[in-house]
C-alpha cells in the first residue's frame, strides 16, 4: 500500500514533465562513491524511461585531482576556480572528455538507456573566451544547443563534459555555469545543481534549518547576512542565472542522499532549495 500510494504521488508529476527538458549537474563528492553513482544514474533512466528528457552536465573534480597527483602536480584554485596552465588543460580533457564522461555513459547504458557522451567540442556546442587571471580557464560567450536537441529527439541522454572551444583552443569551464547556460539556451523547465549539502543552510552545521524556497530578489540580502557564504555563492549565483533566463524551477540539493533527484521531481515533498 505504501508505495502505491508513493505511485499515485508521482503520477501528477510524471505527467507535467513528460517530453519537457531537465538539465541536471552531477560532480564533487556524489561522483566519489560507486554506490551513489548507480543510485543517480537509475534516477535519471527512471526519468528517461517515463519521457522526460533529461541532460547531464557534470564535473570531475575528483578524478582531475587523482590524475594531477598521480603526475606530482599540485591543484591550485583562485577564488574557487582551478588554475588550468597549458599542460594542465590537456590532463583535464583527457579526463572530463574521456575517463568521466565514458564512465557515466557505459554506467547509463548497463541501467538501461543510451547515452552519448559530448562536450562543449563537439558541433561548437559552447564558444567561450579564455579569463588570463585562471590560466586556461573560460568564460562562454555562445552556447548552440542544436546536436543535444537532436540527441533528445532520438530518446538518448547527453552526457556533456565541461570543456569549450576557443580560437586559443580548448578551455575549462566551470560545471555549474556551464549547465545553468545550458539549461538557458534549452528553455528548460528545471535546472538542478547536485552538491554536497542539502541547499542554502539558515545554519551551516543544521541541516534542519534548510531554506526550501528563495526569491532571486533576496538573495543579495541572504549573502550580506552571512547565510549564503562562501563556495554557496558560485552556485547560487548559477541559479539565480537560470531563474532570471527564463528557466522554470533552479533546485540547489544534495547529490550525495539517495535518490534525492526523484524526491525533488515527483513528490510533493521536494529536495533542497528552490529558486523562483
Amino acid at each position: 500500500m505504501d508505495r502505491a500510494e508513493v505511485l499515485t504521488e508521482a503520477l501528477p508529476y510524471i505527467r507535467k514533465y513528460i517530453g519537457k527538458i531537465i538539465v541536471i549537474k552531477y560532480g564533487g563528492n556524489a561522483m566519489l562513491s560507486q554506490d551513489l553513482k548507480e543510485s543517480i544514474v537509475s534516477d535519471i533512466v527512471l526519468l528517461n524511461m517515463v519521457g522526460v528528457k533529461v541532460v547531464l552536465v557534470h564535473g570531475g573534480g575528483p578524478d582531475i585531482n587523482d590524475l594531477l597527483s598521480k603526475l606530482g602536480k599540485e591543484s591550485k584554485f583562485i577564488d574557487g576556480l582551478r588554475y588550468t596552465d597549458d599542460e594542465d588543460i590537456e590532463y583535464i580533457q583527457m579526463v572530463l572528455c574521456g575517463k568521466t564522461n565514458k564512465e557515466l555513459v557505459s554506467l547509463i547504458g548497463k541501467t538501461g538507456a543510451k547515452a552519448v557522451g559530448i562536450s562543449g567540442l563537439d558541433a561548437t556546442l559552447a564558444t567561450a573566451v579564455k579569463m588570463p587571471k585562471y590560466g586556461n580557464v573560460g568564460d562562454i560567450t555562445d552556447v548552440d544547443p542544436t546536436l543535444i536537441k537532436d540527441l533528445l529527439l532520438k530518446n538518448y541522454i547527453p552526457v556533456v563534459s565541461s570543456i569549450a572551444f576557443s580560437e586559443q583552443g580548448s578551455l575549462n569551464i566551470n560545471a555549474d555555469l556551464f549547465a545553468a547556460k545550458l539549461s538557458i539556451v534549452l528553455e528548460a523547465d528545471h535546472f538542478m545543481l547536485l552538491t554536497d549539502v542539502k541547499g542554502v543552510l539558515r545554519d551551516k552545521n543544521n541541516e534542519d534549518s534548510l531554506i526550501k524556497e528563495i526569491k532571486v530578489s533576496q538573495v543579495p540580502e541572504l549573502i550580506e547576512d552571512g547565510i549564503i557564504s562562501g563556495g554557496m555563492i558560485p552556485k547560487v549565483d548559477c541559479c539565480t542565472l537560470a531563474a532570471r533566463n527564463g528557466v522554470k524551477q533552479t533546485t540547489i540539493q544534495k547529490g550525495t542522499l539517495k535518490h534525492s533527484i526523484l524526491i525533488e521531481l515527483l513528490s510533493d515533498e521536494g529536495s533542497g532549495t528552490m529558486f523562483y
